[in-house]
């Protein structure tokens, strides 16, 4: 797990989970999400592949037959092919976490007052496994396209093969938890979807959290957005330049992910959420279906965007890239200097934050009030949702089904920046008022 923080008194018991939204929203929320995500993910996939990316084709199939005969006539079933190339991978990258070098990297304090450390290995996890893969393609020893062939059944095998995983993951929160920080609210469905450990490993070196979100979730979409490219090549014989802008866009995306990969571990997803489905079956399943849903809906709707537009939403969406890279690349240089360094040509503003840790320990926050962060609490969702607009809009819009993931993004992001500031102002207080007076603004500037 990693060191201790020294406690000034006996810790309490932690703390579950705290929800930010009223009780009847948070379980209709989550009641919803766990009943409807597994077979949207089957519908969406349907709609792509089979009725032409046409939500009303799909409308009208699920209303000619009735929607749980219509939903379990194209439903496929997991098969053993599916489930070879999803343990295949899986103990790929399983084994790239564990054994690859890596710089070690100490995450930040958590609630409990515990120090996890990782293996800052990704970047070179993503290059091999690119690599590999392209290298089987190349050599005739393997073949992408029949990813995609058997994509259906792949994913119905996640959704299945995913909730028994996040179901493991809820029963060992409670019989063997790998840090203090972990705990019940005493509610059997907010255990099993907000997650019962914030920090489960199996031994002292691998990291579940880690794997699925990082090594399975990020790393099937790079690996799915290449087996795109692949499938639309064999079937036509090239690759259209919408196909060429969107794969380019996502594989800069991941691989800037992959450089920032321990800036990543400071986040919401692992600082704060725990183990639960709502970040593991989300990155299980959610991610390599829906995040990579644009370039699914390209493979058999190719459009010839011309050398002009093509490289006009290129640069756009790079341009979001970096801004969102760049946002993010300040912030954590400001941490790492303790606030001795340069924004944007300036010493940084900033507000001096104390807390308390569940154990009683008094600590220290800078919070960062210049910069992108000047601008709003959450500026770097702004070119975060521009860049998934600019690798979706190669599509254009015959159909609507490609923008799903656009709008998802778009109400996942609101919704965390709400919570974030909840969870901010719980643990800073007087501070975090003071924080707000100085930038008003959530995530929009002069707007929201």
């Amino acid at each position: 797990m990693g060191k201790p923080a020294k406690p000034s008194s006996a810790a309490p018991p932690p703390t579950p989970p705290k929800t930010v939204h009223s009780a009847l929203l948070t379980y209709a929320s989550m009641l919803s999400l766990l009943s409807l995500c597994p077979p949207f993910v089957i519908l969406l996939w349907y709609t792509m592949v089979h009725a032409d990316g046409s939500v009303v084709r799909t409308y009208q199939h699920l209303r000619d037959h009735g929607l749980l005969e219509g939903l379990r006539s194209v439903w496929p079933m997991p098969t053993v092919a599916a489930g070879k190339i999803i343990l295949g991978f899986a103990l790929f990258e399983a084994a790239l976490q564990l054994l690859l070098p890596g710089k070690r990297f100490e995450g930040p304090v958590s609630p409990s007052g515990n120090v996890p450390v990782y293996k800052a290995n990704g970047l070179q996890a993503y290059a091999v496994t690119l690599a590999t893969y392209l290298s089987l393609w190349w050599f005739g020893i393997f073949n992408p396209a029949i990813v995609y062939d058997h994509l259906g059944e792949i994913y119905s095998t996640l959704v299945f093969g995913s909730f028994v995983f996040c179901i493991l993951l809820y029963i060992k929160g409670h019989v063997a938890p790998s840090s203090s920080d972990s705990g019940s609210s005493g509610n059997v469905i907010i255990d099993f979807y907000w997650g019962m450990e914030l920090y489960p490993r199996i031994g002292k070196q691998f990291d579940i959290k880690v794997f699925t979100n990082c090594r399975f979730g990020m790393m099937s979409w790079a690996v799915l957005a290449v087996t795109y490219c692949i499938k639309q090549y064999e079937m036509n014989g090239r690759v259209a330049d919408s196909m060429l802008v969107n794969t380019a866009l996502m594989l800069i995306y991941i691989t800037k992910f992959y450089w920032w990969e321990s800036g990543y571990w400071c986040t919401m997803d692992i600082a704060h959420d725990r183990a639960g489905f709502y970040i593991c079956w989300g990155c299980l399943v959610w991610v390599p279906s829906i995040y990579t849903s644009p370039g699914m809906y390209l493979v058999n709707h190719p459009v010839n965007l011309g050398p002009q537009l093509a490289l006009s939403i290129l640069l756009a969406g790079i341009l979001c890239i970096y801004i969102n890279y760049d946002c993010d690349r300040q912030r954590q240089e400001f941490r790492r200097t303790n606030g001795k360094c340069s924004v944007w040509g300036k010493a940084p503003s900033k507000i001096v934050a104390s807390y308390q840790t569940t154990n009683g320990e008094i600590k220290t926050s800078l919070l960062l009030t210049s910069g992108w962060w000047g601008l709003t609490r959450h500026f770097h969702y702004v070119p975060e949702i521009l860049s998934a607009f600019f690798w979706t809009v190669p599509a254009l819009f015959d159909h609507f089904l490609p923008y799903f993931y656009v709008i998802f993004l778009t109400i996942l992001l609101l919704d965390r920046a709400k919570r974030d500031d909840d969870r901010c102002s719980s643990k800073y207080g007087k501070y975090w008022k003071t924080y707000c007076n100085k930038v008003p603004y959530r995530v929009i500037p002069g707007i929201y």
